[in-house]
């Protein structure tokens, strides 16, 4: 049976209401413990949000493991809740004041306090010594750890990236805390929820030898906890009867790392697996033909691009890459790959940003156009030399259907793409002047174009880190972005940010919004959020 978020909900409260025993009595007992197959557990082999800033993190980070002051309403409409914070308040455009939750256990049962939360927005934990300067992009050469303690290369950039303009944290008291900003930011609140922002316990890095055995095994506040992490293989969750949000209602949940779809379906359909993450469409109907089976599917705030790197000669002149563009059939990707189970976006763009008044109405991706894609490369001067596709198997799905398409559709303007198989994001981003074209996702964090437009392609996004596009002018309108409280002239900067990003000199180009297809057992009555973050607390649990 395929089932749609909407329908999800309808049936899983029909299904609870015939349960016999109330919730908090089945509680108590004896708890089941489950298995996830999933595509891949984290790229880097850590559990660190600060490092692993992907969708495969999303999945098992949020909402069982790691915890922030504010929360996202995974399950409902995604946006902002109480976390450890109970409640918050602007004191003025640069100042944000959060009354801590009392109470509060890490998993090494420590209470929370104010001295947690400093330390995890400090120099120490994110921060590096860079300074609250938005616009200078920070490259992570500029970062190498000297000992086993220091941070990795990567981090300090990563929290000017979702932190560009944090001076610091201060702990007004035990349980109460203030953001200090050195700029004005509208979207403070949205950064408190976001990747990265997620609390840790001050005592557990003190105590770790290295960063690696802390990142391995972080201490947090949330429903679950840390069991045993093999990189590469398996995590393991363990319940944590502490969580100040009521006793968990599993005892273990297992994540196991399964690359390819046929087997994590054949686990699936054998009983080996609970669930089975990331299904493309053309496998819904094996597995929901099953017995004791069901999909669940949603479309989720992710969007599905391709990137540019103006490190290869031939992509530097923006007419090939809007060539590029103009070569896509999205509509014809969408019906042949997805079943039309997901839509093409209005750019890098989500509904969401209607309800502050920042969706720019009447854009649309490049149209597709082959004749003017053979133009413009006339015009480019190109002649023919390859461009080197750099492709991962399946970490998206259906990414090499896509990417095989992608190629054709190309090939067919005049374009000669040549696909490059690559087994990890080290080998993807190690193309510097090689690498043409490679894939990626762009996340909605924050309900703002700060996220995913600054966040993934401003001047301390990874496009721009790793050096594969900048552009002056997109930089400085990602600073009013940043640090405007007028919300006609943010807006008007993203409209033009859009023009440039995705028309005048390409970053990326849009796909399609992203979906999401997860096989599970009927019995376990558990429900999908409109996300890849999977919810196991006692509030989506029922069985």
């Amino acid at each position: 049976m395929l089932i749609n978020r909407r329908q999800s909900l309808g049936l899983f409260g029909a299904a609870a209401g015939t349960l016999i025993l109330p919730r908090h009595v089945r509680a108590q007992g004896a708890r089941r413990s489950i298995t996830i197959a999933v595509q891949k557990i984290s790229n880097n082999n850590t559990l660190d949000i600060w490092r692993e800033q992907s969708n495969v993190g999303e999945r098992v980070f949020f909402p069982n493991l790691w915890e922030g002051l504010i929360l996202r309403d995974w399950m409902g409409n995604q946006g902002p809740v109480p976390g450890l914070a109970t409640e918050w308040k602007r004191l003025d455009d640069k100042t944000i004041e959060l009354k801590l939750r009392q109470g509060v256990k890490f998993h090494n049962g420590d209470e929370m306090t104010a001295e947690d939360v400093v330390f995890s927005f400090s120099n120490e934990r994110v921060f590096g010594g860079t300074e609250p300067a938005g616009g200078k992009t920070i490259y992570p050469e500029n970062f190498k750890p000297q000992t086993a303690k220091e941070l990795p290369a990567s981090v300090p950039g990563t929290g000017r990236r979702l932190w560009p303009a944090l001076r610091g944290v201060e702990a007004v008291d035990k349980y109460t805390v203030r953001f200090h900003n050195a700029t004005p930011d509208v979207t403070l609140e949205g950064r408190l929820m976001a990747y990265g922002s997620q609390i840790t316990s001050k005592r557990s890095w003190d105590e770790a030898a290295s960063y690696d055995e802390w990142a391995r095994k972080p201490v947090t506040t949330g429903a679950y906890m840390v069991e045993d992490y093999r990189p590469d293989v398996s995590l393991t969750l363990v319940a944590f009867d502490e969580y100040w949000g009521g006793r968990p209602p599993l005892e273990r949940i297992r994540f196991v790392e399964v690359p390819e779809v046929a087997s994590r379906v054949n686990g699936l359909l054998s009983g080996e697996y609970d669930f089975a993450c990331d299904l493309p469409p053309d496998q819904i109907a094996t597995v929901a033909a099953a017995p004791g089976l069901e999909v669940q599917s949603s479309t989720i705030w992710n969007h599905r691009v391709s990137v540019f790197n103006v490190q290869n000669e031939i992509m530097k002149n923006p007419l090939v890459r809007r060539a590029m563009t103009h070569a896509i059939d999205r509509k014809a990707i969408v019906e042949a790959l997805w079943g039309n189970q997901t839509v093409i976006p209005a750019g890098l763009q989500f509904d969401s940003y209607a309800s502050s008044d920042m969706f720019i109405e009447g854009w649309t991706v490049p149209e597709y156009n082959p004749a003017l894609a053979r133009d413009l490369l006339k015009q480019a001067g190109y002649k023919g030399d390859a461009i080197p596709y750099f492709l991962l198997n399946n970490y998206y799905t259906n990414q090499t259907a896509t990417g095989q398409i992608l190629t054709e559709m190309w090939r067919s303007a005049g374009l000669n793409i040549e696909i490059q198989m690559k087994e990890n994001w080290s080998q993807i981003m190690a193309g510097e002047g090689t690498r043409g074209v490679r894939d990626w996702s762009a996340s909605n964090l924050i309900n703002d174009p700060i996220t995913p437009m600054v966040n993934q392609f401003g001047p301390n996004g990874q496009a721009q880190q790793s050096r594969e596009w900048a552009n002056a002018e997109l930089n400085q309108l990602a600073q009013v972005l940043e640090t405007s409280t007028d919300r006609a002239l943010r807006k008007k900067s993203f409209a033009r940010m859009l023009e440039i990003a995705e028309r005048e000199d390409p970053v990326y180009t849009l796909l399609h919004q992203n979906a999401v297809f997860t096989g599970m057992k009927s019995e376990l009555k558990w429900k999908a959020a409109p996300a890849f973050a999977m919810d196991f607390r006692a509030g989506n649990w029922n069985v």
